[in-house]
């Protein structure tokens, strides 16, 4: 990381705080993140050279997923902590170390503004907006646990219905990597939902190298955790939007109940 003398303000105070919070007092044993929650982009950056269409699809930011946060976190009474700016700026889901953390290229979208980053200037995003958002979430962390709160740690995402010109079938995922809690209850769950075709990783699968929010925040800490995906045509409006968090609150209140109450003591 470089010095912090050396790396410009991004935000000016009068922006958007890049971290949204609902219902930080919730009592539910969920925590509920959003990397990909807004497509806000710093006006510092302009427009980052791409086209305002591009802006509003995928590659900008999770169609869709902050109705379902939202919606979500209010049926389950469940502490939301979301990051309102776009993937393109800093995605909020990659190491910072990575390519994929500032892309020059998104699908098959170029973004020049991207181009040839200074590393204060690469710096300058981590620290105004991947940063404050992390540490709002090791900060929660950190307070459930000294306050012995069971903390199940639940990252929301949305894909898209088409990628790469193959159509994706699934209509819901549960993704994971070392956790073997959770994930089987929810597969267990959504698949007995006579309408969802469920992903099992799928569309993606969680690793180290590709992914931030769940191995930090969840794996590492040894939180019970997943990552959940809900395809973009699904929650393309309003309506479903919150079919979709009326669904996901049936289902986490039965995982409630049935695995996170009884063990509460040991988690």
């Amino acid at each position: 990381m470089g010095n912090a003398a050396d790396t410009p303000l991004l935000l000016e105070a009068a922006e958007v705080p890049p971290v949204l919070e609902q219902n930080a007092g919730g009592s539910s044993p969920f925590l509920l993140t959003c990397d990909h929650y807004g497509r806000l982009i710093p006006q510092a950056l302009g427009d980052l050279g791409v086209a305002a269409s591009e802006l509003e699809r995928h590659i900008a930011w999770d169609i869709g997923i902050a109705g379902v946060a939202e919606g979500l976190a209010s049926r389950l009474d469940a502490h939301l902590i979301a990051q309102r700016y776009s993937r393109l700026v800093i995605d909020c889901n990659r190491p910072p170390c990575v390519a994929s953390s500032i892309p020059v290229l998104s699908e098959a979208t170029a973004v020049p503004g991207n181009e040839g980053l200074t590393r204060p200037a690469a710096e300058a995003r981590r620290k105004a907006i991947f940063d404050p958002y992390h540490r709002r979430i090791a900060d929660v962390i950190d307070a459930r646990l000294r306050e012995h709160r069971p903390t199940v740690l639940v990252s929301l995402h949305s894909f898209t219905p088409v990628y790469a010109g193959v159509a994706r079938p699934w209509h819901v995922g549960t993704l994971y990597h070392r956790d073997t809690r959770l994930p089987p209850l929810l597969l267990k769950l959504f698949r007995a939902e006579a309408d969802l075709v469920v992903g099992d990783n799928e569309p993606y699968a969680v690793s180290d190298a590709t992914d931030y929010t769940i191995p930090v925040h969840g794996e590492a800490r040894g939180l019970m955790n997943s990552g959940i995906e809900i395809r973009q045509d699904l929650i393309a409006d309003a309506g479903g939007q919150q079919q979709w968090a009326a669904r996901l609150a049936r289902i986490f209140h039965e995982i409630e109940a049935t695995l996170i109450t009884p063990r509460a003591s040991h988690l």
